[in-house]
């Protein structure tokens, strides 16, 4: 469609800056015009394994500059790309690769034995592709913002996951409406050590290229790296969740962050007080954020000048982005389903038609949160619709439960679920993490609660265990935190 239509970003990128740095990643550099060689030579290769536009790509992959490579030669070649999940089942694989219509898997090296479990069959090891032959084919030079970049499937806490259709305009605006919000320095670094097949890493990908900046890749989270690269990288942004900035900070390693470093992207849910606190004493500009597959990547954001006076809130929304709260039968008119909007946010999921029609009104996408907006049209959000809980007819929230105990100097980390109860259908129940060193006890948990939130909502129950289940999002699995229940957990009143 005439005005959708872009250069492909990596070889604008290449002309415009080709000096510049565009990815490091341990002691290597490449800079746009090396990395855009690269890509282009590996997007022939693939071409000559009969990759062609269109066909649904998945890659199966650590962290690694080939990853980054094979995501930019798959925009050469126009083709979908769907990330998988490292930590999946073989079943789970199956199931995503048939739902998405996958013509070829990509896998690098440790992934090959995961590959050999998999009922799909077209299957290509990096090492295969890069001894192709180049194809002689004509590579892209332009991309349509209303063609189809990538199918990234939602979380699947519960039930099958989804396959969240994202195109190059949804990705494009993502980027637009960040670098609006923080603004873009001719010296930034975006240090990625959350995955790339879930949307934050892929969207530091895009945005790098897009503002011309460079992205310092890890292989994944290690408090002790992560730091030395702030210092060493020059990293000015990052993106974390709450769990990795706490090791950071209570890392051995920790050292004063360089003046230079202007933003810790957060997200994952609000940062609870003592952390937010804690980055203040140390000069870390936290942003937190609310983001989902959906909308590639954030679409609200609270500015460090408003983190302790809008204290757990997510912000507002980026600027090409509306947020409104929609009232359900169960909640009160300020409480309800958060719906988002904007050309940032999908057109829909892969071949999930009923799902769509239900989901997705007027460009209106029911996010499936709960939350309310303040009368200054700060957004907090509540908790997953699905995980709310009803105690004795109360609608209880675990999130809002588990950022109350995260408050305690004690707790690292706390999940909260609904135990059955004979007298008030579900009541809460926590788990909790405690810090390295620190010593609490149940009862002092229960009362620290009981101080700071009403009786229905302080858990019964507390249990100490060494890890809180998480998935690859770090989002809480708490259907694996049912079975931890006890026995003598089941009350009668």
């Amino acid at each position: 469609m005439e005005g959708q239509v872009m250069k492909n970003w990596l070889q604008q990128r290449a002309y415009l800056t080709p000096n510049r740095v565009a990815l490091v990643f341990e002691n290597q550099e490449w800079t746009y015009e090396e990395l855009d060689t690269e890509v282009r030579s590996l997007a022939r290769k693939l071409s000559g394994k009969g990759v062609r536009e269109g066909n649904h790509i998945a890659f199966l992959m650590d962290n690694h500059p080939e990853t980054v490579m094979l995501i930019h030669a798959l925009h050469y070649l126009n083709a979908v790309m769907v990330p998988l999940n490292k930590r999946l089942s073989p079943a789970e694989l199956d199931y995503q690769l048939q739902d998405a219509d996958v013509d070829v898997l990509v896998v690098d090296q440790r992934h090959q034995s995961v590959a050999k479990e998999l009922q799909f069959e077209n299957v290509f090891t990096l090492g295969e592709i890069l001894q192709t032959e180049e194809s002689t084919f004509g590579l892209n030079d332009s991309i349509d913002l209303d063609q189809l970049h990538s199918i990234i499937f939602t979380s699947g806490t519960t039930g099958y996951p989804k396959g969240v259709m994202l195109t190059y305009g949804n990705h494009w605006w993502s980027a637009t409406g960040s670098a609006l919000n923080l603004g873009i320095h001719d010296s930034d670094r975006w240090l990625c050590a959350v995955p790339l097949f879930h949307v934050s890493g892929l969207s530091i990908v895009m945005r790098s290229v897009i503002y011309g900046i460079t992205m310092v890749l890890h292989t994944g989270f290690e408090a002790k790296e992560f730091i030395r690269s702030v210092h060493e990288n020059r990293v000015t942004i990052a993106s974390v969740v709450s769990v990795m900035l706490s090791n950071v900070l209570d890392s051995e390693a920790f050292k004063t962050f360089p003046e230079s470093f202007r933003c810790m992207l957060l997200g994952g849910g609000p940062a609870p007080l003592p952390l937010l606190k804690r980055c203040e004493a140390e000069g870390i500009p936290v942003f937190q954020t609310y983001g989902l597959s959906e909308s590639a990547s954030q679409i609200v954001t609270l500015a460090p000048d408003d983190s302790f006076r809008k204290l757990g809130s997510a912000g507002k929304p980026l600027f090409p982005s509306q947020v409104k709260i929609v009232p359900t039968n169960d909640e009160d008119e300020q409480v309800g389903e958060i719906h988002v909007k904007g050309p940032n946010v999908t057109t829909g999921y892969y071949k999930k038609e009923a799902v769509n029609v239900d989901k997705i009104r007027d460009g209106w996408l029911a996010t499936g949160d709960i939350g309310y907006l303040d009368e200054e049209g700060f957004l907090y959000v509540l908790d997953r619709r699905k995980d709310m809980f009803v105690s004795g007819g109360e609608n209880v929230y675990p999130a809002e439960i588990e950022a109350c105990l995260s408050g305690h100097e004690a707790v690292a980390e706390v999940g909260v679920i609904g135990a059955a109860d004979d007298k008030w259908g579900r009541v809460p129940a926590a788990f909790v993490v405690v810090r390295n060193g620190a010593e609490v006890s149940e009862r002092s948990l229960i009362d620290y609660c009981a101080e700071r939130l009403a009786k229905y909502k302080v858990p019964k129950v507390i249990h100490f265990i060494d890890q809180i289940p998480r998935n690859a999002s770090n989002k809480i699995l708490r259907k694996d935190l049912h079975p931890l229940l006890k026995k003598d957990d089941h009350h009668e009143g």
